[in-house]
């Protein structure tokens, strides 16, 4: 850019000059607006491989868990009662607790088996 001080030629490139700066702005704006969907796209991936997926796995692993009870399995509830499972209905499971002592309790609140270790968190 060489400024010339003659009066028509530093007008001109003053117009060159104000071109040039505006094509460059539209052009970065033009990116910018890639890079923010980008940015986005990646946000939720690394959502999805972080946070749902895996909360996923769990709930199935949890849910297959509770539907393979059988009598005699040990448990803990949500509670924090350690039991027996002495029968097994569709929706709930009658459990002891101590000699003499049971509960039936909803399958949703079987957490975990202390002899194996799965828990849910």
């Amino acid at each position: 850019m060489n400024f010339l001080f003659i009066d028509g030629e530093v007008v001109e490139a003053a117009q060159e000059v104000v071109t040039e700066v505006t094509e460059t702005a539209a052009a970065q704006s033009a990116g910018s607006g890639w890079s923010f969907w980008i940015m986005i796209i990646a946000m939720i991936a690394i959502m999805y491989f972080f946070m749902w997926r895996p909360e996923s796995k769990r709930r199935k692993q949890m849910e297959a868990f509770r539907n393979g009870l059988k009598k005699g399995d040990k448990i803990i509830t949500a509670g924090g009662i350690y039991g027996t499972v002495k029968e097994v209905q569709p929706t709930s499971l009658l459990i002891e607790v101590d000699s003499n002592v049971t509960l039936r309790i909803a399958k949703e609140m079987v957490v975990g088996d202390p002899t194996t270790g799965i828990q849910q968190q």
